[in-house]
């Protein structure tokens, strides 16, 4: 059954390589609409990367929309270091034909999500949250219309990116985050634990190679620019693809392990803002409201992404 989504992303590499494989699913997903944040790169960028991403897929048809270009409370922080100056290194950058909506992004979740039935549309969040909790203090009324969001964010026994504690997303709207986790709605979280799991490699990057399509070769052209810093950072021989694990749940849920937890998001230490307190043994007794996803099976991760990059 085709499931409808609304995309909300900060392009950075692994959000094209989310966008590639949620684009090449037409059959279980109807994507109504892709939103830009800022997070990797500042918003005018990550909005133009949406659109540059949208040309090399030939999207024709699903709305694009700028959000919010700074963190509800926090001053913004940006990953260059990590992504590149222009976010999407390893391609070349060029003038989309792909044009953003006038609409802004906030508006439009809010207006679809309210003109939708209940538990009908599932969020799919792989950047800073800040539109998406800036949505629901517009209007609390969209809640019962959100089947599920699904979001790259947080840590537990991983660490941190960006802070010994905290993981990028998460730390650079940790008020956002807070909002989100205790909206009430059901929610999955693909967090560094099970990102961590899914490093690229050179046979990856091989078999990407072989496909020989415009999206493959944008796929291989990022994945080899992003793998230098991780390779580094991480003793390993490529990138963690974050964000591509949450269309992949949707996708193929059976890939992964999800324990249901309680989750509660630091929003006051300077030591740990950020932090993502995940009660994976239940030790609070504080009610659950997140599935945190814990474990992927690595094979079969990088098995369909392949075989949906080779649709193109």
């Amino acid at each position: 059954m085709q499931r409808k989504i609304i995309i909300d992303c900060d392009p950075g590499q692994d959000d094209a390589l989310m966008l590639f494989l949620a684009f090449a699913s037409p059959r279980e997903l109807n994507i109504l609409g892709v939103c830009a944040v800022a997070g990797n790169v500042p918003l005018e960028k990550t909005q133009r990367n949406i659109c540059i991403l949208s040309d090399i897929v030939g999207n024709e048809k699903v709305p694009i929309f700028a959000g919010c270009d700074k963190p509800l409370t926090n001053v913004g922080l940006t990953a260059e270091h990590v992504h590149g100056r222009e976010g999407i290194d390893g391609i070349d950058i060029f003038s989309p034909r792909t044009n953003l909506e006038s609409k802004g992004a906030v508006d439009f979740i809010v207006d679809t999500l309210l003109s939708a039935a209940d538990d009908e549309i599932t969020i799919v969040a792989t950047g800073p949250l800040t539109n998406i909790a800036s949505a629901i203090l517009r209007d609390p009324a969209i809640l019962p219309k959100i089947r599920e969001i699904v979001v790259m964010g947080g840590a537990m026994k991983e660490g941190g990116n960006i802070t010994p504690s905290a993981e990028f997303n998460i730390f650079v709207d940790p008020h956002a985050a807070k909002i989100v986790f205790e909206c009430g709605r059901p929610i999955a979280a693909f967090g560094l634990d099970v990102t961590h799991q899914v490093f690229t490699s050179p046979s990856v990057l091989e078999r990407i190679a072989i496909l020989d399509n415009r999206v493959a070769n944008a796929s291989h052209g990022m994945l080899s620019f992003f793998g230098r810093y991780d390779a580094q950072k991480y003793r390993a021989q490529g990138a963690p693809l974050h964000d591509p694990c949450t269309i992949a749940y949707l996708l193929r849920p059976e890939l992964f392990e999800l324990k249901s937890c309680n989750i509660r998001v630091e929003t006051n230490s300077e030591l740990t803002m950020g932090h993502t307190a995940v009660d994976f043994w239940g030790v609070t007794g504080l009610p659950a409201n997140t599935e945190w996803a814990h474990s992927v099976h690595r094979d079969g991760f990088f098995d369909l992404l392949i075989e949906r990059l080779s649709r193109y």
